[in-house]
């Protein structure tokens, strides 16, 4: 996307429109994330793979991360002192406990912040809004990695985009009319 022409109008609604497909995803995520069963946590389909548990942590801590990175405009890739939590149920919790204000923030970024350039690994150097979509496309890859660790660990896979064998797809119930 060529980031000639940008305004604080458009940053505003794109962030909007990011944002609300995120919160989507977010809720998906923690549904493949719960999905871990501990027992099983430490499952890894290849040497060079991690587990489910680093997994699982690498895609609540990176969502939370990206989101921080946008709203204190540099990305800090040191990786941080955050204390990994020990259970699956605590990834998740984590993983609501701090993207909800995370977003909650965005949505209050004015324009001109949405579009001050933040440097990315000497790669990038894109307006902050723009980054949105780096968060999402992240999230979701690594989400469906996890989610192919499922059945492999005896766990059932959730609905993600849809029905899936273990979750399948439930139309809603008509509403009656009255007569």
């Amino acid at each position: 996307m060529s980031q000639q022409g940008l305004t604080p109008e458009f940053a505003i609604g794109y962030r909007d429109l990011m944002l609300d497909g995120f919160k989507n995803e977010a809720e998906v995520t923690k549904k493949v994330i719960a999905a871990v069963p501990d027992a099983a946590s430490s499952y890894k389909p290849d040497p060079h793979a991690r587990t489910a548990k680093e997994l699982a942590w690498h895609l609540a801590g990176s969502d939370v991360h990206f989101l921080e990175s946008i709203l204190n405009l540099k990305f800090d890739m040191s990786g941080g002192p955050v204390e990994k939590p020990a259970t699956i149920a605590e990834i998740v919790a984590w993983y609501d406990q701090n993207l909800q204000p995370a977003l909650t923030r965005l949505a209050a970024m004015s324009g001109e912040q949405l579009l001050t350039p933040i440097p990315f690994a000497g790669v990038f150097n894109l307006p902050a809004v723009l980054y949105l979509s780096f968060l999402n496309n992240h999230s979701i890859h690594h989400r469906a990695e996890l989610a192919t660790y499922l059945r492999p660990m005896g766990s059932k896979v959730p609905s993600i985009y849809g029905g899936s064998y273990d979750e399948p797809f439930q139309m809603p119930a008509p509403e009656e009319t009255a007569a």
